[in-house]
């Protein structure tokens, strides 16, 4: 086989691996298998964490997170590791590309019709393989953030925002343009998931958690 078409074929490969991986729909499989309802018929409809979470489930929106997080870094890892048998891509460019598609499959998993989440656990998950120090960075950000405005969304937002600058200052890998780049599109994603989010917030009338009332709104994922 040709050089070329063997680096597209075993690009394929791990593009499809990452990308089921990503598309998992724990927050659905989870509201579905305990509580026999479908989460997209609760509170904002989100598959994600938060709506798990403000529909009552507590341990179920905890769950949801951290599986969310373990599938975005289990993409991260097996693509790595399959980039040392046999395939013709550099590791690193291999984890960055498991790590975009495993995003891409939480916000548009082809088994709910490409209706995901946010992918912010996702995204955690994977830049927590990527760049360890600037995640944990971008995930103080979001802690203080939301103790002080107690706003997900804009806590998510900022976070997400922040960590280019995290994993370029914590970094080395971040000095190949193919990983800066991964590092700059994943957030510049979770942010524009966050559209409604934003303009909820300008006007005033995002849930704030802590509130006795959940209004209809679109929260993370």
């Amino acid at each position: 086989m040709p050089v070329q078409l063997d680096y597209w074929f075993h690009s394929l490969r791990l593009i499809a691996v990452a990308y089921l991986l990503g598309s998992i729909p724990t927050g659905y499989l989870l509201i579905r298998i305990f509580r026999k309802q479908d989460i997209r018929t609760l509170g904002s409809g989100n598959i994600g964490a938060t709506n798990v979470l403000r529909s009552g489930a507590k341990g179920l929106g905890a769950t949801t997170f951290l599986l969310d997080v373990l599938k975005g870094a289990a993409a991260v890892l097996l693509c790595e590791k399959l980039a040392t048998v046999g395939f013709p891509i550099a590791q690193l460019h291999a984890a960055a590309l498991a790590a975009f598609c495993a995003v891409l499959g939480h916000i548009f998993p082809i088994w709910l019709n490409l209706k995901g989440g946010k992918g912010v656990a996702t995204a955690f998950g994977v830049f927590a393989v990527l760049a360890p120090y600037a995640a944990l960075l971008s995930l103080a950000v979001f802690i203080l953030l939301f103790a002080v405005f107690r706003y997900v969304s804009l806590a998510s937002i900022l976070g997400a925002a922040s960590f280019p600058l995290w994993a370029r200052l914590t970094t080395r890998a971040s000095h190949d343009w193919v990983i800066f780049a991964i590092e700059i599109l994943i957030p510049l994603f979770v942010i524009a998931k966050h559209r409604q989010n934003i303009s909820r917030l300008l006007a005033g009338t995002e849930y704030r958690f802590g509130k006795p009332k959940i209004p209809p709104t679109d929260n993370l994922a």
